[in-house]
């Protein structure tokens, strides 16, 4: 089970864009993911009339470490640790470190 997953907030807690707040947008490979407005990168693309694709230059977010990111807790308003725990019905669920309160529904 991996502790941050597609859709998850997330608070970045080192880099260029420490204190940035975004959305996981998706997972490149099992230790990095684009995050929704961090690490934003000018890319000059060049137009493509067969594809129609206009060119210039675009802003893309590009992936990130999760190293760098940590999930954002909305009961302390902070970014938080993940531990898991398993339930009595045999389910494995993500928590917080700080408070204990499970991270999915």
């Amino acid at each position: 089970m991996q502790r941050i997953k597609k859709g998850d907030e997330v608070v970045v807690i080192s880099g260029r864009d420490k204190g940035k707040r975004g959305t996981v947008l998706r997972r490149v490979d099992a230790e990095h993911v684009v995050v929704e407005g961090v690490n934003r990168v000018k890319k000059h693309m060049r137009p493509n009339p067969m594809k129609n694709v206009t060119g210039g230059i675009v802003d893309k977010d590009m992936p990130i470490h999760v190293s760098n990111i940590a999930l954002f807790n909305p009961a302390t308003q902070k970014a938080g640790r993940v531990g898991f725990k398993s339930l009595d019905d045999g389910r494995k669920v993500r928590v917080f470190k700080s408070n204990g309160e499970q991270v999915d529904a």
